[in-house]
């Protein structure tokens, strides 16, 4: 069986080398800083699927005497044919030889079967020193591709381009920050086309990384889809003595009750956010993104909150009719068919006419005190009625996944999360917000999603998540 291919990423100092084996590996725990010699030994970065490693990234200390190795090598070679028998006798001449010490870590991983991934910054002129470099990892006869990382403004790519063709088999340029997914799949091909033995194993990790990326989707949408349930369904209860009953006002008792209500949607939220960097390896993401922000005493939301991320009477309307109509469809079923529709129609009618003429203001769950029991009252707050509710909660979260699942282990600026200016569910398909108006309805009823309801909300935030997507491409 082939081994798992191993790719030596190497260069200049302060050229981005970390941050491609940091987004080639999903590992966003890599050191990456501004000064030079951030790395100063080697170390592996193994990408695994369900335990099976499909490739491995070296991250290497930088070139520092690039021109003084390749003097060496010069004067020690006798023909082309010796070149790499030759880098290797300098690094075994040269280990713990403190002029050199960067070079042997670098060189070894490659001397030991690695590839070799090249990186400069296409936003810096070239130089001898870089030619310097380039001839050293052309000697080691190791199959090798270039990658133009731009770190600043990209002013001198093409002249990289021109000189990285004269050593490099393949040259791409590639943005660890900034690449889609499908560069990534690219470069593995191209150095699948490299060498031979790569080829069948580097085509078997496009392969599985696809559908990791399709299956992270799903589970994040699964997890989205708990949250509402959740969120929607949530009440807060507490006990009282008839002491407690006579002491505490209506309206302290509420105040206690929302205030945890308000609390525990806010850190069910946050649950919801960490699970979904988790399942896309994100473990060092710095978010600011505005809690759920509550208005008064008589509106859920504050009018910014509402603004950005509520659906419009409209839509409730549309898919409180699908929704409605699919729970009337039970008078049909009782009648033997013999309400010729009516069922579905009514329900619908109500269903729509509800969810329009509330669909403008999100009203608060109210409080309730049940009736006396074993010496006890049970206060309830929750859950929450309107399924505006809902609608925002989904909202952020499909907002938030967007970002995560695209953002690129490299990245280490803060997760900004602005809210939305465009009520992108509106292009959703009828069967999906038939699916998601009817499982918040059933939720704020507190009646459980049976194993249908639950496929089919989930399958509707998908399709919400290829709406998202849709439209921040057009928008970009």
């Amino acid at each position: 069986m082939t081994s798992a291919p191993m790719f030596a990423v190497v260069g200049h100092p302060n050229k981005g080398k970390s941050s491609v084996v940091a987004t080639l590996s999903q590992n966003d725990a890599i050191a990456i800083a501004l000064e030079p010699g951030t790395t100063r030994t080697r170390q592996a970065y193994p990408l695994k699927v369900d335990g099976r490693t499909l490739y491995t990234l070296v991250d290497t200390p930088g070139f520092q005497r690039p021109r003084r190795v390749l003097q060496w090598l010069q004067a020690h070679s006798l023909s082309a044919s010796d070149h790499p028998d030759t880098v290797r006798a300098f690094v075994t001449q040269h280990q713990g030889d403190g002029r050199f010490v960067d070079e042997c870590e670098l060189l070894a991983p490659i001397l030991d079967g690695a590839g070799i991934i090249y990186v400069v910054d296409g936003s810096v002129p070239y130089s001898p020193e870089h030619e310097a470099e380039m001839t050293i990892l052309r000697w080691t006869g190791r199959p090798s591709l270039a990658l133009i990382n731009s770190i600043g403004p990209d002013g001198h790519s093409d002249t990289w381009q021109a000189a990285l063709g004269q050593f490099f088999q393949v040259v791409r340029k590639f943005d660890a920050v900034r690449a889609p997914f499908d560069q990534h799949l690219s470069l593995l091909k191209a150095f699948g086309q490299l060498e031979p033995d790569w080829e069948r194993p580097l085509e078997h990790a496009t392969r599985l990384l696809a559908e990791q990326r399709r299956q992270r989707q799903r589970h994040a949408a699964r997890l989205i889809a708990d949250a509402l349930e959740e969120l929607m369904s949530h009440q807060e209860t507490r006990s009282l003595t008839l002491n407690q009953v006579t002491s505490l006002s209506d309206e302290s008792l509420a105040d206690t009750l929302r205030e945890r209500w308000y609390e525990r949607q806010r850190q069910r939220e946050q649950t919801l956010r960490l699970r979904i960097e988790n399942l896309y390896q994100h473990q060092q993401i710095q978010r600011q993104e505005a809690e759920l922000e509550w208005a008064s005493d008589h509106d859920l939301f504050s009018e910014d909150t509402r603004k950005h991320w509520a659906v419009s009477r409209k839509y409730l309307a549309t898919a409180g009719f699908g929704a409605g109509a699919v729970g009337g469809a039970g008078i049909d079923a009782v009648t033997l068919g013999s309400s010729l529709g009516t069922g579905a129609l009514v329900g619908g009618i109500i269903g729509a006419a509800g969810s329009y003429f509330y669909g403008d203001r999100l009203v608060l769950p109210a409080l309730s005190i049940g009736p006396l029991k074993d010496g006890l009252k049970t206060a309830r707050f929750g859950p929450v009625q309107d399924a505006q509710f809902g609608y925002v909660v989904l909202g952020r979260a499909v907002d938030h996944w967007w970002h995560v699942s695209h953002r690129n282990h490299a990245g280490r600026d803060l997760l900004e999360l602005e809210p939305a200016d465009h009520h992108w569910l509106a292009t959703l398909d009828k069967t999906s917000r038939r699916a998601i108006q009817r499982a918040l309805d059933r939720c704020r009823k507190q009646k459980p999603l049976n194993h249908a309801q639950r496929e089919d909300l989930i399958a509707a935030i998908e399709h919400s998540m290829a709406a998202y997507s849709d439209w921040r491409l057009n928008r970009a």
